[in-house]
């Protein structure tokens, strides 16, 4: 390991600590001509004159979202080999953010995976870990296909949703109501449903199995018994109720005003043994699973309330 390691391949890029921008020489004499800060810190700025410089203010916390300057740092790395220079990406020690961003770079320009680009930018510098949140940000942007546009992705936006949903949990507060993801306003037409649920009293379609919450039942054991709720997304049926910024309550069939589930975002435990974080039911014995032959759940034409905004789906489509 030197004072800044290049990235094993055809690219110019390396990695290293605050300590290397220090070195003006070695950085001319490497071809650096772009450095990228990714630190949270007072940089002098004399330090960086003659290079293109970009800073992405982030600390090396395990709940910090760098996931979001993914695209940013990557095209700044691109531009900066694409025009036949060098680039150094850098934190305080070049252990942890540096190597998260140098990894991204490696997922989206080679397909390859989180492990595979860790292992490549160990072969130059075998201490860089990036901390477990980290670690995790870069899976997710990998099984999200490495996008340019990361904020608008499905999958980003429900990953940000539990999020929220943790930290609300961890305060002991519901989630703020504009916080809530109710999942059928963001569903994409196509998406394969296998039944939909209905109140067993008024026959009221309720969810369908896309917004279904799977979770792992625990090893079997005579004193627990098979699961007595299906776990869902929110939906736009619950929005009155869950709304109301309680930490728990019951559902009632927006048609027949049925009791048919509760909620606790909390968590609850599962009748299978497994605790579900947060924990929005419908109890099995208060409604109906029927084989459906759609390829989408809004696609049944099943009659649900608008979102908050008033906006519908095309073709006069509602939502769950």
């Amino acid at each position: 390991m030197a004072l800044l390691d290049k990235i094993p391949g055809e690219l110019s890029i390396y990695i290293g600590g605050l300590f290397t921008v220090r070195r003006r020489v070695a950085l001319e004499a490497s071809g650096i001509t772009h450095i990228l800060s990714v630190l949270k810190l007072p940089l002098d700025q004399r330090l960086f004159e003659g290079f293109t410089h970009k800073v992405v203010e982030v600390d090396d916390v395990d709940d910090e979202n760098l996931l979001e300057h993914f695209p940013a740092c990557i095209r700044f790395i691109r531009d900066a080999v694409g025009s036949g220079g060098g680039v150094l990406v850098h934190c305080a020690m070049g252990k942890s953010r540096s190597a998260t961003v140098v990894c991204a770079f490696l997922i989206q320009k080679y397909g390859i995976t989180p492990d595979e680009a860790l292992a490549q930018i160990r072969e130059a510098r075998p201490l860089c870990e990036p901390n477990d949140g980290f670690w995790q940000q870069l899976k997710l942007y990998h099984q999200m296909k490495a996008p340019n546009d990361v904020e608008s992705t499905p999958t980003y936006q429900r990953w940000l949703y539990q999020r929220e949903i943790e930290l609300s949990r961890a305060c002991g507060q519901a989630p703020e109501a504009e916080k809530i993801r109710f999942e059928d306003e963001h569903a994409v037409d196509g998406t394969p449903t296998d039944f939909e649920l209905r109140c067993r009293k008024c026959r009221r379609s309720l969810a369908t199995s896309q917004y279904l919450v799977e979770h792992q039942s625990r090893p079997t054991n005579a004193l627990l018994t098979s699961c007595a709720h299906y776990f869902l997304d929110p939906l736009s049926w619950m929005r009155l109720e869950l709304e109301q910024a309680k930490l728990d309550g019951r559902l009632e069939c927006p048609k027949c005003k049925t009791n048919v589930g509760k909620y606790a975002w909390q968590g609850m435990q599962c009748s299978c043994g497994e605790w579900v974080v947060p924990a929005i039911t419908l109890a099995k014995g208060r409604v109906d699973e029927v084989k459906v032959k759609t390829e989408s759940g809004t696609s049944m034409g099943i009659r649900m309330p608008p979102p908050a905004n008033g906006r519908r789906l095309a073709g006069g489509q509602e939502h769950l």
